[in-house]
């Protein structure tokens, strides 16, 4: 919720938060769900700055050096996500590690989107039905298919990862909608509404 209110959101409107790390915590610890419950204690752990440490705090996991695909080692992913934005450059994210390990034959668990377990999760500490929520996106891939996959309406942001994708060159510049529905059907992905930014 920190970070809400650093990006200048009023953290009275939330009812509350939760991340796909914060998730892929609460199921390792649990461990009520089978694939989580037949998960060793040995682990590598990948993240892209110290505050991701904080994740394996309370699990009692080894962290090992090494992995190897053809052992079938399982590979829990709490960000799946491919690329994100930064200073309107993408920046590789742990999703694209992810569908390497699996293209090697590894077995991987997504927590975050794609998958509907991330929606599920948050619909439910809101109280919320389905049919009263909407996600909110900049991926296709992620986004906006995790909506899809959780029956929920959705909105894209175009101009976000995929703005080059678009031809977009300026932030909220509207999207041609014949690129943006090529763009979905390369994805499988059916947002509900096409916003050409997200402003608060």
């Amino acid at each position: 919720m920190e970070k809400m209110k650093n990006l200048g959101f009023d953290p009275s409107l939330f009812v509350g938060a939760i991340t796909s790390g914060e998730l892929t915590h609460q199921y390792q610890q649990r461990r009520d769900d089978a694939w989580f419950a037949a998960l060793g204690r040995s682990c590598i752990h990948m993240t892209w700055s110290d505050r991701g440490a904080i994740s394996l705090e309370g699990l009692g996991l080894r962290v090992v050096e090494n992995i190897c695909a053809t052992k079938r080692i399982p590979m829990v992913v709490a960000n799946p996500d491919f690329v994100t934005v930064e200073a309107r450059a993408l920046r590789v994210m742990p999703g694209t590690l992810a569908a390497k390990y699996e293209k090697l034959g590894g077995e991987v668990k997504l927590m975050g989107r794609p998958g509907k377990i991330i929606y599920e999760e948050a619909m439910k500490m809101a109280g919320l039905d389905a049919t009263d929520a909407v996600a909110l996106g900049d991926s296709l891939h992620h986004d906006i298919k995790g909506a899809n996959a959780a029956g929920i309406e959705s909105a894209f942001i175009s101009c976000g990862i995929h703005a080059a994708e678009l031809g977009l060159n300026s932030f909220g510049e509207v999207a041609d909608v014949s690129r943006v529905q090529g763009l979905a059907s390369k994805f499988d992905a059916r947002p509900s509404f096409v916003l050409p930014a997200f402003i608060w």
